[in-house]
């Protein structure tokens, strides 16, 4: 199986690019690197199976083989990270995801939008089901993500209705684990770093609100199986277990062991009160369900980060070593016959 994998040098799609290599697939994996990052495809350098184009999918895609699979990851995904790049987040769930179902369509591949739980903004109803219409605001300070993705959302049904392509839509929650970039500005990473750098843990407002937090290998099972099943979606893929923020704050402080107090700060603008996924449809269409309990899954992020916050001379972000072997943007990309061995 040939799969191509966009934003695959991110947090989850690298690891989802680890799984599909050592499932047996050639991946291509392209990422522009503006929030993605080398260093988290570094595991798969010399590895059969696995080629890494920097490109941006905004662009006209390079030359590659006929795909069997197209996993449509590209995106920022924080606030901090889409706030600070509002026309690209834009662009990429419009135009990237246009340019990949086109190569969806010429090639007959399965193809997957990785959508989001901020579709149901700040929702009315909970727990949320694939039904619900959602609370966003078109106009506020998260609308170039939350409504980027309601237009990926659109544009993927309707090339499944009029291009007959064979589409999926993956509604993904709060996600964490390993290779979250400490300074991404999401809560699970803002306060893992917080606590193992001996700083306040900053929770807004007053804590109450809640999410409900996946663990990264959860979340991958969970894509490929729909990627895999003959449902079209949109199917929730989150961890129906729900935490305040408050709650979560603690936990942290219980699994690093710090001494870091809790630092109260105003509740941002449209931030979403509560979130959880009904999880039934995926549950009954998928077998799946989340199996990571959260003391487990974050024990195994601050290691993860005890590890990343240790290390002196850590090349930035988007140097090229260490690194895959990296095709320079707008290059045709190799076939897999040329794939490292």
């Amino acid at each position: 199986m040939i799969a191509l994998v966009t934003g695959g040098a991110g947090f989850v799609g690298s690891h989802l690019c680890e799984r599909l290599v050592r499932d047996g697939a050639t991946v291509y994996c392209v990422d522009n690197l503006v929030t993605g990052r080398l260093a988290n495809v570094a595991s798969l350098r010399g590895q059969a199976g696995f080629v890494f184009a920097r490109h941006d999918v905004v662009a006209p895609l390079p030359i590659l083989p006929r795909l069997d699979r197209i996993y449509h990851l590209a995106s920022p995904a924080s606030p901090p990270a889409y706030q600070r790049h509002p026309i690209e987040t834009l662009r990429v769930n419009g135009e990237g995801t246009r340019h990949l179902l086109e190569l969806a369509a010429r090639d007959g591949a399965r193809f997957l939008f990785a959508s989001t739980s901020e579709v149901y903004g700040d929702p009315l109803e909970h727990p949320q089901r694939e039904a619900y219409r959602g609370n966003v605001n078109p106009v506020g300070p998260r609308a170039m993500y939350d409504e980027a993705k309601r237009y990926g959302e659109a544009l993927t049904v309707s090339y499944a209705e009029s291009r007959d392509v064979h589409a999926r839509i993956a509604r993904i929650f709060n996600t964490y684990g390993p290779r979250m970039d400490p300074d991404d500005g999401r809560v699970v990473s803002n306060l893992v770093a917080q606590a193992l750098r001996n700083e306040p843990l900053t929770v807004y407002g007053d804590g109450s609100q809640t999410r409900s937090f996946q663990y990264v290998d959860d979340l991958i099972e969970g894509l490929i199986r729909l990627m895999e099943s003959e449902f079209r979606g949109p199917v929730n893929i989150g961890n129906p277990s729900e935490y305040t923020i408050l709650q979560l704050a603690r936990l942290v402080q219980e699994l690093t062991d710090t001494h870091s107090p809790i630092a109260f700060r105003p509740l941002p603008t449209d931030d979403p009160r509560q979130r959880r996924p009904d999880i039934s449809l995926a549950k009954a269409i998928l077998g799946w369900q989340p199996v990571v309990p959260a003391e487990v899954g974050l024990a195994r992020t601050i290691a993860h980060f005890r590890e990343e916050l240790a290390k002196s001379g850590t090349p930035p972000r988007g140097r090229p070593a260490p690194t895959p072997r990296c095709v320079p943007q707008q290059e045709p990309i190799p076939s897999a016959a040329h794939v490292p061995e």
